[in-house]
């Protein structure tokens, strides 16, 4: 069991000239003021008095919105990085990279990002795309540094000659230094190789608005809405293996006040049967809101039970 906790190709295509054409639902007009200040109208009133003018004042530009993150063209030629090596790597993991690969960069598209990544991408990764036009990130030092380390949980053979292997890592720094992209490339790579893991790339929103009230037997905040959320990321990428995981403990699980309803009346705890697996217990938090932050603790327990596959937690924006 491994945890790491995170503290604090689109285009746009102009088409001058001319009336626009309709506007579609991936179009956007952009209107431009003149000298004087003011604003060009989208009506052919205005139109016309900007033809008697000779057009030079006013502007009507139709954009396409982006609707697909992928480059241009790849060009060898622009393919050139630090020391003569190509600049982009093309594959489908980062397993493969050694140290020797670092500041190469790894071009994926946006739909593999999601299909590995469904609990959602970090902002400041959706920006670097945005900026960038394409879905590319940079294997830096300290990602490897941080993959190595959680590679030598489960390889025998590499603990026995490197005895700074780290169960737990907080990483810190300035924002926007790339806490999040490394976090996310981890994650990334963790599920390539097998594991199963618990990511959560939103943490602030557990801290910061929703709905939570003050659980009387623990005296701590339950956020019975975010639980049940994360219980359903949590299985859109795991459902298949979490059906093979069996439950290990059946202690009653504590019940606490439901979304907008209260607590249960006639009952303060629920309890898995015997021969109910990982997936059973998440459906039960997400099925019952009033058992969803229960079962969040409760699966806590269980992840750090499970031998059969290496388990990592991936916790994004944790403010210490």
């Amino acid at each position: 069991l491994a945890s790491l906790l995170l503290a604090s190709r689109s285009y746009a295509k102009a088409k001058g000239g001319g009336k626009p054409a309709a506007s579609t639902s991936n179009r956007g007009k952009v209107r431009v003021k003149d000298p004087k200040g003011v604003a060009s109208e989208d009506a052919s009133a205005s139109g016309e008095s900007a033809a008697s003018a000779g057009g030079a004042d006013e502007i009507d530009a139709e954009f396409e919105m982006p609707t697909d993150p992928l480059p241009p063209t790849y060009d060898p030629a622009l393919d050139v990085g630090p020391g003569g090596r190509p600049l982009f790597a093309f594959t489908d993991t980062f397993a493969s990279f050694s140290h020797r690969g670092v500041n190469a960069y790894v071009d994926f598209t946006l739909d593999e990002w999601k299909a590995m990544l469904p609990e959602g991408l970090p902002a400041g990764m959706m920006k670097e795309f945005q900026d960038t036009r394409r879905c590319a990130v940079m294997v830096r030092e300290s990602f490897l540094d941080l993959r190595d380390n959680f590679r030598r949980i489960v390889d025998p053979a590499i603990t026995a000659k490197r005895k700074d292997t780290k169960r737990q890592i907080i990483l810190d720094g300035p924002r926007s230094c790339g806490k999040s992209i490394a976090l996310a490339m981890l994650v990334h790579w963790a599920r390539t190789e097998g594991w199963l893991v618990f990511y959560v790339p939103q943490g602030k929103d557990w801290t910061h608005g929703g709905f939570f009230y003050r659980n009387t037997y623990s005296d701590l905040f339950d956020t019975p809405v975010l639980a049940g959320k994360v219980l359903q990321d949590f299985l859109k990428y795991n459902e298949t293996r979490l059906q093979q995981l069996p439950c290990q403990i059946f202690e009653p699980i504590p019940l606490g006040e439901g979304t907008g309803v209260g607590m249960m009346k006639g009952a303060d705890t629920v309890e898995m049967p015997e021969g109910s697996t990982l997936y059973d217990l998440i459906q039960t938090g997400i099925t019952h809101s009033h058992a969803a932050v229960g079962v969040v603790v409760r699966l806590r327990k269980e992840l750090s039970l499970v031998k059969d596959v290496p388990v990592l937690f991936a916790i994004d924006q944790v403010c210490l």
